[in-house]
């Protein structure tokens, strides 16, 4: 028997990793971690409270031990000044990469083993298996719900330590498993919201830390049909919001000139400009802790969501590399993560640059 720590957030995927690992007979500690607390209770706005009254409800439920932990001050430090660094320099940041590997797998897992932690659990879903002595990231059995594009900058040492109960199992049957045992969230909506940030208008959000910084929203051509309210509020193949009329085919944002702060804006969802058959990306992780075969033909992701497209690392540097598609891509996005795939094995990744 093991003791094993589980992040449980409130919802009904962790409840159900911290139920499993309670039936196959593991002592089972729930840890809250709260990350946010900048404006707490403004517009009546603190889903943390009510997510923490139901961790302590599906806890008293399968009789397992509950902790909290505030880690806000590590998420600000770690997490959201280089979300607001990158934003300000007119990348797309991610912030759910940069807390899995800042926050649940450095601080919380940490703080688990200071408890005395055999392994931690998350209601991520994803897989981890041990192979010829090394540790892989796996696809979930739910593509529908993997999150291995999440997952990809922790290393063999964090998955040496880390369990992911859901990984074999789709969604459904984990809201099925939660009903059956009487989890009182097993309906609870799942959260879509910014990591830690939650539910809210995300431009409004931005406008607290980033102030408006106007200017005008240009075609390729030079021709000015707009005002932008600022160059971080927008990001590559952005639809919505544009606000710039006229007949046509929708109008996309396809790049930003920060020295001019001028919006480059494009008709059309088959434009030029917002397609690529290349991409340069850094601050590289490989979860083998090599980089894999360059020239070999890999699957890729851009975005999360997306479905692998077929590749090749055309150039793999200890600091950067460079990724071919054959099929040219849509709004590769700077500041997003590239994440490489051989078949279901998750290799690793890196930050997009251009």
């Amino acid at each position: 028997m093991s003791k094993i720590v589980v992040g449980m957030s409130g919802g009904v995927d962790s409840a159900v990793a911290a139920l499993l690992l309670k039936q196959q007979g593991h002592e089972v500690v729930g840890l809250f971690m709260k990350n946010w607390e900048d404006d707490d209770g403004e517009d009546g706005y603190c889903p943390a409270k009510q997510d923490f009254m139901d961790v302590l409800a599906v806890a008293d439920k399968i009789g397992i031990e509950v902790e909290a932990v505030n880690f806000a001050k590590e998420y600000k430090e770690r997490v959201f000044a280089l979300f607001l660094q990158e934003y300000q320099a007119g990348r797309t940041p991610n912030p759910d990469v940069l807390c899995n590997s800042e926050i649940k797998f450095k601080a919380f897992l940490d703080h688990a083993l200071n408890l005395g932690a055999d392994k931690i659990a998350t209601g991520h879903y994803a897989r981890v298996r041990e192979r010829f002595g090394k540790f892989e990231l796996l696809k979930a059995e739910d593509g529908t719900k993997d999150q291995s594009y999440f997952l990809y900058r922790l290393n063999q040492a964090q998955f040496s330590k880390t369990l992911f109960p859901l990984g074999d199992l789709y969604k459904r049957d984990v809201r099925k498993i939660a009903e059956q045992a009487g989890l009182p969230v097993f309906a609870k909506k799942d959260s879509t919201g910014i990591c830690f940030i939650g539910e809210r208008p995300f431009r409004e959000f931005l406008q607290r830390y980033l102030p408006r910084q106007p200017g005008p929203m240009q075609t390729p051509e030079g021709k000015i049909v707009g005002e932008h309210q600022g160059l971080a509020y927008y990001t590559i193949g952005q639809r919505q919001g544009l606000g710039i009329g006229g007949q046509g085919e929708p109008w996309f944002v396809a790049g930003k000139d920060m020295a001019s702060n001028t919006l480059l804006v494009v008709q059309g969802h088959a434009h030029p400009l917002l397609l690529k058959n290349t991409l340069t990306a850094a601050d590289l992780s490989w979860v083998s802790g090599a980089a894999p075969h360059p020239q070999w033909v890999y699957g890729a992701k851009t975005r999360y969501r997306q479905a692998d497209a077929a590749c090749a690392l055309s150039r793999v540097d200890a600091d950067s590399c460079e990724v071919e598609f054959p099929a040219p891509q849509w709004a590769i996005t700077p500041g997003q993560s590239v994440v490489i795939y051989e078949s279901e094995v998750c290799l690793g990744g890196g930050i997009i640059q251009a």
